[in-house]
């Protein structure tokens, strides 16, 4: 009887670990209670808790707001640790927490035309070509558009695609898509969280002059064997995430290809001839040595070939078509340091090289001339950042950048009609410091104030010319040896940002911000294609220069179940980037004669209205906006337009976007996406001369026409399963069509010389023919099942 009694009186501890099903973070102030003893306790902010209790049999409840609830039966005859994970629950009060976050950020940040999206959210937009497109997902955004079907990037408030910054885990990202521009080479299931910026950028970001978008990689925070991914008739997608030593060291893989050869020709028999293909993947590695050091390594692969009838002509070669081969490969080694949890410090290695390559099959032979280019980038920065309280929090960083870029080399292959040619490298050094502060004096006001100092260095070797002005003939070289600073920019950029509410659900905002870009794209089509050429500044490119101006003022409606905004901006850029009248900068040593830097200015007013929830939500976005240039040349060849201010290739007076989703019952969501904006500006030819028979069109100004407008849309229905076939796979099928009612959208217009009488009722006597030419003028239809296996 002795014994028996002391063994019941014997107390065992119970120790708890509470976390996210979704990312295996701590989850704090999760409630336990433990019956029949009628006790139980909360969780810390390490999610964790433990309580001694005599041998018995328990049942453990675990609940969360936001998360379903879970229950054990733990027989406790021992010391025990029990890790469980909470799945989110998928009802209407998660969507109330995400909703009260989006709200706080919306009416309180001083942060103006910055849109913040996590995973989640993501996974919530219209899918297009089968799967989540984090490129498609922005351009539905107001003052967002890209340039056309075959694009490889965004146009944010009538800049050039080069002036955006695209930042995956910290490394640039120089050609952000696949397949023509349908798809973005962010895989869905590696991205954390995306953020845009548009108009006063954080001082911690520099080297573009008209917005940036910071995509994150997803920590592998896991404990067991995750697969998620998707098989598809235009791409099939597999990642995986797995601990590989306990609570230190985890791993994210995903890989993702397409191969749409055989799709093609069934969408337009135009495309027979075309081939695409592309493939991605995406490592990361994070080590946890201690409490407060996170350690992570990130590796991104993309590569992509496809092939086209001639869009883009090399003189001297004869060719059918064109073969694009680009590659990108990224490195990012990060690590944090947590001195306390208000305060850090951030300490990245990144390296970036992206590999653009034109292939010119020869069309007499099996000869393949090449053409290619790199850009490599290096970059070492350290921010500190500290939370004084809730009113006061700051940041102070240095960054040291390196530019490499060896603009082009042609390879004549086996023929003998070409002479290779190499172009000398160039090299730059970038040394900057900055810091941002926001604060809120009191309640309904908060402000944000950042500086950003930059040292710009162009550096030898380097092979400068003296130009007659007259003739443009060589007067003079003069050769610079390796390092040799050659030319300096040093530049003062300040941020400011202010946020004033009226009332509960208004609030009004203004911002200012100064950018300057050292590194461009120049090319003549508003589709960068490998022919183009990066450059950075140097004696002869001053560096781009903005300055942004913002206004805005947001409202919630119908208690919070609306939101509204409208937005006003204007942006004054020096030192445009674009190619003189007639020039030809392709494998040019000396592209100053060959290009003119203009003035510009953008301007415009975007509206938005947004339903978040409900079965039934959406949003639709307009946008009103110009964007012109302006050379400023004294000599007469140089002009554009005659110095006279004309529309950019990315001016878009009208821009109107509308998606619908309609969540009909728990297995079925319906998504509609209609967008339709104002034909982009193009060159038509003001009359044409013969040249020893050939009728050669002459243009004397250049956007002085525009394409017809451009409009689609695009369907998305989302199947789940009704039923689990096994407790840990969940899968869904996508069904989409892209350009669901054929619409024949123009990409371009080009000019040939017309022989005898084809289409003399359409061009009756002119020697010319212009024709437009259309990419997707058919639907194209996807069909992907997506999974998860945890």
């Amino acid at each position: 009887m002795f014994t028996t009694q002391l063994l019941s009186a014997q107390e065992y501890k119970l120790s708890f670990q509470i976390l996210s099903e979704a990312d295996n973070r701590p989850i704090d102030n999760a409630q336990i209670i433990i019956t029949p003893c009628a006790c139980g306790g909360v969780t810390d902010t390490n999610g964790e808790f433990s309580i001694n209790l005599p041998k018995n049999t328990y049942l453990v409840k675990v609940s969360f707001i936001g998360f379903k609830t879970a229950e054990r039966e733990v027989t406790l005859d021992q010391d025990k640790r029990l890790r469980l994970t909470l799945a989110d629950e998928e009802q209407q009060l998660s969507e109330v927490v995400l909703r009260a976050k989006r709200v706080s950020e919306r009416l309180e940040s001083p942060q103006m035309g910055a849109v913040q999206m996590t995973a989640v959210e993501l996974n919530k937009m219209p899918a297009a070509i089968g799967e989540v497109d984090l490129l498609r997902s922005m351009t539905l955004l107001p003052g967002v558009n890209n340039a056309g079907e075959v694009s490889n990037g965004l146009s944010v408030r009538g800049g050039s695609l080069d002036q955006n910054l695209l930042l995956y885990d910290y490394a640039p990202v120089f050609n952000p898509t696949h397949l023509f521009g349908l798809f973005s080479i962010f895989t869905p299931e590696a991205i954390a969280s995306t953020d845009l910026y548009r108009a006063n950028i954080p001082a911690r970001y520099g080297g573009r002059i008209t917005s940036v978008l910071d995509v994150k990689v997803k920590n592998p925070y896991v404990d067991k064997l995750k697969l998620s991914g998707g098989i598809g008739l235009v791409s099939s997608r597999l990642s995986v995430e797995a601990p590989l030593i306990k609570d230190k060291l985890f791993l994210y893989a995903g890989t993702r290809a397409g191969f749409t050869d055989f799709l093609l020709p069934i969408v337009s028999k135009r495309l027979e001839n075309t081939k695409a293909r592309f493939y991605d993947h995406t490592i990361k590695l994070l080590y946890l040595p201690t409490d407060k050091d996170q350690i992570s390594f990130t590796n991104f692969y993309s590569k992509d070939f496809y092939q086209l009838d001639l869009i883009s002509q090399i003189e001297n070669i004869n060719a059918k078509s064109n073969q694009y081969d680009f590659k990108t490969f990224n490195n990012t080694l990060n690590w944090t340091h947590s001195f306390t949890d208000d305060s850090s410090i951030r300490t990245v290695l990144l390296h970036s090289r992206y590999t653009p390559k034109t292939l010119f099959p020869e069309s007499e032979n099996s000869n393949v001339i090449e053409y290619e280019s790199q850009i490599n980038f290096l970059s070492l920065f350290s921010e500190y950042s500290k939370r004084i309280n809730d009113k006061l929090n700051y940041y102070v960083g240095i960054q040291g950048n390196r530019y490499k870029i060896k603009p082009g080399k042609l390879d004549p292959g086996n023929g003998n009609s070409i002479l290779p040619v190499t172009l000398d490298d160039e090299t730059s050094y970038e040394l900057s410091a900055y810091t941002n502060v926001n604060w809120s004096p009191f309640e309904q006001l908060a402000l944000s104030g950042g500086l950003r100092l930059n040292n710009f260095s162009f550096v030898g070797p380097y092979t400068q010319a003296t130009f007659d002005e007259s003739t443009e003939e060589i007067t003079n070289i003069t050769e610079f040896g390796k390092g040799e600073k050659i030319k300096t920019f040093n530049s003062i950029e300040p941020r400011l940002g202010a946020n004033l509410k009226l009332g509960e659900n208004t609030s009004v905002k203004a911002s200012y911000a100064r950018l300057n870009q050292y590194l461009q794209n120049i090319y003549n089509s508003t589709t960068p294609l490998p022919t183009s050429r990066w450059k950075t500044s140097d004696p002869n490119i001053d560096p781009q220069k903005s300055d942004t101006y913002s206004f805005g003022v947001y409202q919630n409606l119908d208690d919070n179940n609306l939101e509204l905004g409208v937005e006003g901006y204007y942006r004054d850029i020096q030192n445009n980037l674009t190619y003189k009248p007639g020039a030809d900068f392709f494998l040019e040593e000396f592209l100053e004669r060959d290009i003119v830097q203009a003035q510009g200015k953008a301007y415009g007013v975007e509206f938005s209205l947004k339903k978040p929830n409900g079965p039934v939500n959406g949003w639709l976005n307009y946008t009103w906006s110009r964007s012109f240039m302006k050379t400023n040349s004294l000599k007469l060849s140089d002009r554009i337009n005659n110095n006279q201010w004309h529309p950019s290739d990315f001016d878009r007076p009208h821009v109107f976007n509308g998606t619908i989703n309609i969540e009909s019952d728990k297995y079925n969501t319906w998504s509609f996406n209609f967008t339709a904006q104002t034909g982009r500006p193009y060159s038509v030819a003001n009359g044409y001369f013969d040249l020893e028979g050939i009728d050669i069109p002459i243009f004397l100004e250049r956007n002085n026409a525009r394409l017809k407008p451009y409009h689609r849309l695009d369907l998305s229905w989302k199947v789940k399963y009704s039923k689990k076939l096994n407790r840990r796979w969940v899968g869904d099928w996508t069904f989409t069509i892209y350009n669901l009612y054929a619409r024949k959208n123009s990409y371009n217009v080009y000019y040939t010389q017309r022989t005898g009488d084809v289409n003399s009722h359409i061009f009756l006597g002119s020697p010319l023919g212009s024709y437009e030419l259309t990419i997707m003028n058919s639907p194209l239809f996807a069909l992907t099942y997506n999974f998860v296996f945890d």
